[in-house]
């Protein structure tokens, strides 16, 4: 029985079963791991370590011969003995371990027989624009010229504020598709009428974004690098779409890759390198009504009330190590206060800091006595 209270970061990038869950991401994995980081939430920047390693990496499609693997380990570990230093390792030293190591890992992973992994590597996939999408269809357009925001009604019910210089599409028969489709070139945000039996679709060039009522934003111009998602209320689903022969819209599924993004997070994703980033808004705005932050006035409170009651008025988890802070308590008014400056005042009460983690806030801290 494996003991991951045990890993560092080289043990979980070599790690079977944690390699699956960052490649494949099957339901079974995404409990067992979501659990495990909830009892031991001070790992979360260990594993968080550890998937951006996998992730920046992909899987190659021939493996490589024995007698390079050998050169190539001998050499990347002389490397290593010659970059190292007993002194603290400067922010470029620290670059240059990162990535060599990774280099190992992945011939160290070759050898053992699990996926050989190279750098940088892209798919080659035919690029996706709003012209591919729409082409030879039918559809309904809208184009906003004007120097304003449009608003647009659709047939069923829900609504659109059109970008200036941005539009969009859909099928004629939109209000009895079995799926809600929209091809959008630009930005535009989306509120939409819930209907459990037909998923509300946005393709965006590169992405597609998919719920079954929330609203939304996303902005995907052509000339732009990125395209980003923000959610204002419930949760979306985004996944990279690629055009392939013979493919359509309608074959669209979610992937492996699929990335569920909440309120106050956006997502961003950068089309050349194929990757997506999930992060929290600049300035969070509650989901909670006004009261719940007027009631934020604490009085020797445990932390756990604290770190409990921002992280469900703002729908933002917030990870600590519940055992290690039993003792700390809050005395502070952090009412009318930003979300931000609620954690550093929180922090800074406890002699904690955090970090923004994949969407969520991660508190470091040594305990109370």
């Amino acid at each position: 029985m494996k003991d991951f209270r045990l890993f560092d970061i080289t043990d979980f990038v070599l790690d079977e079963d944690f390699i699956r869950w960052v490649h494949e991401k099957k339901e079974e994995d995404e409990t067992f791991w979501n659990n495990w980081l909830r009892q031991h939430p001070g790992k979360h920047l260990v594993i968080a370590e550890a998937r951006r390693i996998l992730e920046s990496l992909k899987t190659a499609e021939s493996p490589v011969p024995d007698h390079v693997v050998t050169y190539e380990v001998d050499r990347l570990m002389q490397t290593i003995r010659d970059q190292h230093e007993p002194t603290r390792l400067t922010a470029r030293r620290r670059h240059i371990w990162r990535y060599a190591a990774a280099a190992v890992i992945a011939i160290i992973l070759t050898v053992a027989g699990v996926k050989y992994i190279s750098f940088n590597g892209k798919s080659s996939t035919t690029k996706v624009s709003y012209a591919s999408l729409t082409a030879d269809r039918r559809l309904i357009e809208n184009v906003n010229t004007s120097g304003n925001p449009v608003h647009l009604s659709l047939p069923d019910g829900s609504s659109i504020e059109l970008a200036p210089h941005s539009r969009i599409s859909y099928v004629k028969n939109f209000d009895s598709a079995g799926t809600r489709d929209i091809y959008l070139s630009g930005e535009a945000f989306f509120d939409v009428a819930r209907m459990p039996n037909r998923p509300f679709r946005v393709f965006a060039n590169d992405i597609v974004t998919k719920v079954l009522g929330t609203s939304f934003s996303v902005r995907s111009f052509e000339a732009d690098t990125t395209i980003q998602v923000i959610v204002r209320t419930g949760k979306v689903s985004v996944f990279a779409y690629n055009e392939n022969p013979g493919k359509t819209t309608a074959d669209a599924v979610s992937s492996p890759d699929e990335v569920i993004l909440a309120p106050n997070q956006r997502l961003v994703y950068e089309k050349a390198a194929q990757k997506f980033q999930k992060v929290l808004l600049e300035n969070p705005v509650m989901t909670l009504s006004a009261e719940a932050d007027r009631n934020m006035v604490y009085d020797e409170a445990p932390i756990d009330k604290v770190f409990d009651a921002i992280a469900k008025a703002y729908d933002i988890t917030i990870v600590y190590d519940t055992e290690l802070l039993q003792h700390c308590t809050v005395t502070a008014d952090l009412r009318h206060e930003p979300f931000y400056r609620k954690l550093d005042l929180v922090c800074r009460a406890i002699g904690a800091n955090y970090e923004v983690i994949d969407g969520q806030v991660v508190i470091q801290a040594g305990g109370c006595d």
